[in-house]
C-alpha cells in the first residue's frame, strides 16, 4: 500500500515538493489548493482545490481519504489554514510538518520598520511617505481604505474587491519579479514607500533591492506564528527529512518500518 500525503500547498516550495514526492515510489501525493487565485500553477500529482468547511471539516476528508501524513506548505501568512491543519492531524492521529521558507533579513542600507499587521503597517504609512507601493497581496486592503490622503500602487495576480483606498492604481501581476523591472515601478510611479509581507524567497525579493537603491523606507509585515509544537522545515528538502524521520511513521497503514522511507531525502 502507498502512504498516502496531503500536501497543503499553492507556494513555489509546495510544487516542488510535490514533485519531488511524486517521484518516490510508494507515496501518493495530493495537493490542496485554496482556490483564491483564478488560475493556479497546478502540481503534479492528485490536486483538490477549495477548502475544507474548518478544521473538523478537515479532519474527516483525512479520515475519509485515509491520508497517513500531512505537510503545510502553504504562504507563511496563511493563518487560519495553517491551525485548521494542527487541529484536524492531530484529531485524527497522523503526524503533520510544516515547510516555511525562511524569512527576508535587512541587510546594511535597508530602513525597514517593523509592523506586527497589516493594520500597523498602515498606522506607520503617513509619517512615512505618500506614495505607496502596497504588495501585500489583494486580502486585507480594508486596513488601508481610510488613508485618502496617500496614492498607492497595488500589485495582486487578481484585482481586489472594494474597500480599498480611494486612490489606488491596481497593476495585476505574477512573480517572480526582476530588480530591473522593480526599479522601473519605483522611478515610473515615484514610489517613496514599500509594503510588503515578510513573505521570504527570491521570487518577490527584488522590490527590497530596489527599495534599497532608492533609499525609501519599507515597512515589514511579520509573520503569524506555526502552531505549537509542529515541526518545521525551511526548504522542501528539510521537509522530505523530516518525514523521513518522523517516529509517528512506523504505525502508518502499509509502512511496516519506518526504514522504508530511508531514502526519501536522497530520491526525486
Amino acid at each position: 500500500m502507498s502512504l498516502h500525503v496531503l500536501l497543503l500547498g499553492g507556494t513555489t516550495e509546495a510544487r516542488r515538493l510535490a514533485e519531488s514526492l511524486v517521484a518516490v515510489d510508494g507515496i501518493r501525493v495530493t495537493s490542496s489548493l485554496a482556490g483564491r487565485v483564478a488560475r493556479p500553477r497546478l502540481p503534479p500529482g492528485e490536486v483538490r482545490v477549495g477548502g475544507f468547511g474548518g478544521a473538523e471539516g478537515m479532519a474527516e476528508w483525512l479520515r475519509a481519504h485515509r491520508v497517513d501524513a500531512v505537510i503545510d506548505a502553504t504562504h507563511p501568512f496563511a493563518e487560519t489554514i495553517s491551525f485548521n491543519a494542527a487541529s484536524a492531524a492531530a484529531a485524527v492521529h497522523v503526524p503533520l510538518l510544516a515547510l516555511r521558507r525562511p524569512g527576508w533579513v535587512p541587510v546594511e542600507g535597508d530602513r525597514w520598520h517593523a509592523a506586527d499587521s497589516l493594520a500597523g503597517a498602515a498606522e506607520l504609512l503617513p509619517a512615512l511617505g505618500s506614495r505607496v507601493f502596497l504588495t501585500t497581496g489583494r486580502m486585507g486592503l480594508a486596513a488601508f481604505a481610510a488613508l485618502d490622503e496617500l496614492w498607492f500602487l497595488m500589485r495582486s495576480v487578481d484585482a481586489p474587491e472594494p474597500p480599498y483606498p480611494a486612490r489606488t492604481e491596481v497593476l495585476l501581476d505574477r512573480g517572480p519579479f526582476t530588480l530591473e523591472g522593480e526599479r522601473e515601478l519605483v522611478r515610473r510611479h515615484g514610489i517613496d514607500v514599500l509594503v510588503t509581507k515578510d513573505s521570504g524567497g527570491d521570487a518577490t525579493a527584488p522590490k527590497l533591492t530596489a527599495a534599497r537603491e532608492a533609499g525609501i523606507p519599507v515597512v515589514v509585515v511579520g509573520r503569524p506564528p506555526v502552531p505549537a509544537g509542529v515541526p518545521v522545515a525551511g526548504t522542501p528538502e528539510e521537509a522530505l527529512a523530516l518525514l523521513r524521520d518522523l517516529r509517528d511513521l512506523r504505525g502508518l497503514r502499509g509502512l511496516s518500518d519506518p526504514g522504508d522511507l530511508r531514502d526519501l531525502g536522497d530520491r526525486g
